[in-house]
C-alpha cells in the first residue's frame, strides 16, 4: 500500500538550479555566501583545502544551526599532484569523566532525531551533559598544516567579519529558530543570541535584512584565527570552554580537549563502473554505501534511472542497513531536524575536498558558551544510552556517525567530489548520485534534477511523488512506501552539493530545493 502525506501537496512548482562553470575550480556550499568566501580564495591563487578552510568557517557563521567551531567532521582530500585521497576524522569522542550512570532511563522513547529509549530530562538529547569534545576544528586545521598553502588567519577572515557582521535574519534563520525555540530559551545565552527581545527575529517586508548579534564568537575567531587551531584544544579558547562546561554541569574539561586528536587516515576505496569511489572508513556510513554498491554493481543501466534502478537501489539499501544495525549498532530512527552542513570544493590542478562538519541535533546541544560564543554539539545524543551493546554510551569513546563524504577519481584523474547532510538520509543520496553519474552516464545537473528515494532502514521507501507508477510498485513489492514530497523544511531527503572535472573545466551544484545554497565559481 503507498502511503500518502497527506490529501494536499506543498507545492506544484518545477524547480531548476543551474551549475556554475569555471575554469579556475569551483566551491559548492549549502550556503552561496560561504561559497563565494572560498571562491575568493581560489581567485586569489589558493588551493582546495585554503578554499574548504574559508568555506567552512563561514558557513559555520551564516548557518550556527548546521555546524560550528563546537562541532564534529569527516573530510575527504584528493590530492590531484599526488594522486591520493586522505580522509580526516574529526569526530566527537565522550569526555573522559563522563558516568553512564548519569544518564538513567525513564521509559518511553526519546533522543530527538534518533528513536533511542528516553533518558532522564532528555540530558543526552541537550544541555551540558549531552556535549561530545568537538574535533572539527583539529581535523581542518591538521588538514590545512598540511596541505595547504595560504595563512590560517586570512581563511578565518572572511568568518571574523561575518561574526562582526551577526546573524542575517532571513526567512530560513527565523524557520530555524522557531522550530529550536523551545529550547534555546532554556540557556541564558542561547537565549540572549538567538531569541533578541525574547521573540524569533523576523525579516521585516521592504526593510533590509537585519542581522543579529553573536555574542562572544567574533572574538573568539579571532583568536583562533591569531593563535592558531590547537588554541581551542589547549590554549585560551580551551580554557574559557572548559570552565563554561563546568560551571553548567557537563562532564566536558580542559584535559579532554588537549587530549583531542584528529585522525588522517586511509580512505576506503574500491573500482566502480569506469571510477573509484572513495569514502571515510570505519564508524561512518561509507562502509555501508559500499555495502550498497557491491550489491547494484552491473544492474543499472545508461540513461534516466527507471524501475529496475530504483528496484536495486531499494533492495541493496534494505539489506545494507540491517547489516549495518546488526554489526555496528545504529539502531535510529533519523528525522528532522538535524544541523548537518556539507561542502564540496575543485581547484584548478583538479584536487578536491569533501567535507560534512555538524553539531548533530539542530542548534546541538542548544547550549552557547557565554565567555567564547560557541554553540556546542550534543555528540552524546549519538550512543545507545542502553549498555553492553556496540553503540553504547561510555567514556571516551567515538560514536557511529552517519557522514558520508565522498570523492571519485577516474585512473589517474579527478572525476567528482559529493556529499550530503541529513542523517541516516545522507548515504542512499550521496549513492545515488554516485550510481547516476558513473552508471547512468548523467551529468551532474541532470542527476541533482532527478527524483530520488530514500530507504534508511525504517523499515519502508520514502519515494518523491515525481516518480512514474512503475517505479512506485517495483519498489513496494519489496517494502511498503511512502510518498512525500522533497520541501525546503523539513525535508524527507537529504541535502546534497557536489562538484565535477568537466572537460577542460570545472562544475558544481548545490541542492536543487535548498534557497540559500549553491555554487560559485573560484
Amino acid at each position: 500500500m503507498v502511503l500518502a502525506m497527506d490529501t494536499y501537496t506543498y507545492h506544484d512548482w518545477l524547480l531548476r538550479k543551474p551549475v556554475a562553470r569555471g575554469g579556475n575550480g569551483v566551491v559548492a556550499s549549502h550556503s552561496k555566501a560561504a561559497a563565494e568566501a572560498g571562491a575568493a580564495v581560489l581567485a586569489d591563487g589558493g588551493n582546495a583545502m585554503d578554499a574548504a578552510v574559508a568555506t567552512s568557517f563561514a558557513v559555520s557563521v551564516v548557518e550556527p544551526w548546521m555546524s560550528g567551531i563546537g562541532g564534529v567532521s569527516f573530510m575527504m582530500l584528493y590530492l590531484a599532484e599526488e594522486g591520493r585521497v586522505r580522509c580526516f576524522n574529526g569526530g566527537g569522542i565522550s569526555p573522559h569523566g563522563l558516568d553512564p550512570a548519569d544518564y538513567p532511563l525513564v521509559g518511553g522513547t526519546g533522543g530527538d532525531i534518533f528513536t533511542w529509549p528516553a533518558v532522564e530530562g532528555d540530558r543526552n538529547v541537550h544541555g551540558y551533559h549531552s556535549m561530545a569534545t568537538p574535533g572539527y576544528v583539529d581535523a581542518i586545521g591538521k588538514a590545512w598544516e598540511r596541505y595547504g598553502t595560504m595563512g590560517w588567519a586570512d581563511l578565518l577572515g572572511p568568518a571574523v567579519e561575518l561574526a562582526g557582521r551577526g546573524l542575517p535574519v532571513n526567512f530560513m534563520t527565523t524557520i530555524r529558530i522557531a522550530a529550536a525555540m523551545k529550547q534555546l530559551r532554556d540557556f541564558p545565552e542561547s537565549r540572549n543570541v538567538y531569541l533578541p527581545d525574547g521573540a524569533v527575529p523576523v525579516p521585516e517586508l521592504g526593510q533590509p535584512i537585519p542581522h543579529i548579534p553573536m555574542g562572544n564568537l567574533q572574538a573568539t575567531l579571532e583568536r583562533l584565527a591569531a593563535a592558531g587551531h590547537r588554541d581551542l584544544y589547549d590554549g585560551d579558547i580551551a580554557a574559557q570552554i572548559a570552565k563554561d562546561v563546568e560551571a553548567g554541569g557537563g562532564s566536558l574539561r580542559a584535559d579532554d580537549l588537549a587530549a583531542y586528536e584528529a585522525l588522517e587516515i586511509e580512505a576506503f576505496s574500491r573500482d566502480y563502473g569506469g571510477g573509484t569511489v572513495h569514502a571515510p572508513p570505519g564508524m561512518t556510513a561509507g562502509p555501508t554505501m559500499m555495502h550498497v554498491l557491491d550489491q547494484i554493481e552491473g544492474r543499472i543501466g545508461k540513461g534516466t534511472p527507471g524501475a529496475e534502478a530504483f528496484e536495486a537501489y531499494a533492495t541493496a539499501l534494505s539489506a545494507a542497513y540491517a547489516a549495518r544495525f546488526e554489526t555496528m549498532g545504529d539502531p535510529d530512527d533519523s528525522a528532522d531536524p538535524t544541523c548537518t552542513t556539507h561542502l564540496t570544493v575543485i581547484d584548478g590542478k583538479g584536487s578536491m575536498v569533501s567535507l560534512t562538519q555538524t553539531l548533530l541535533s539542530s542548534f546541538g546541544s542548544k547550549v552557547v558558551l557565554p565567555t567564547t560564543g560557541i554553540l556546542m554539539n550534543n555528540g552524546i545524543l549519538w550512543f545507545d544510552p542502553l549498555p553492553d551493546r556496540p553503540n553504547s554510551l561510555k567514556p571516551g569513546k567515538r560514536p557511529l556517525s552517519n557522514m558520508c563524504p565522498v570523492v571519485v577519481t577516474k585512473g589517474d584523474q579527478p572525476w567528482f567530489a559529493v556529499g550530503a547532510s541529513g542523517g541516516r538520509r545522507i548515504m542512499p543520496a550521496v549513492m545515488q548520485i554516485v550510481s547516476q553519474v558513473i552508471d547512468g552516464g548523467l551529468t551532474l545537473e541532470e542527476a541533482f534534477h532527478q527524483p530520488r528515494i530514500d530507504v534508511s532502514g525504517d523499515g519502508r521507501a520514502t519515494m518523491d511523488p515525481r516518480l512514474a507508477a512503475d517505479v512506485v510498485a517495483a519498489v513496494e513489492a519489496h517494502m511498503p512506501v511512502f510518498c512525500e514530497q522533497k520541501t525546503v523544511y523539513p525535508t524527507a531527503y537529504a541535502n546534497l552539493n557536489a562538484v565535477m572535472k568537466d572537460g577542460d573545466g570545472f562544475v558544481g551544484i548545490g541542492e536543487v530545493m535548498n534557497p540559500v545554497g549553491g555554487a560559485v565559481p573560484g
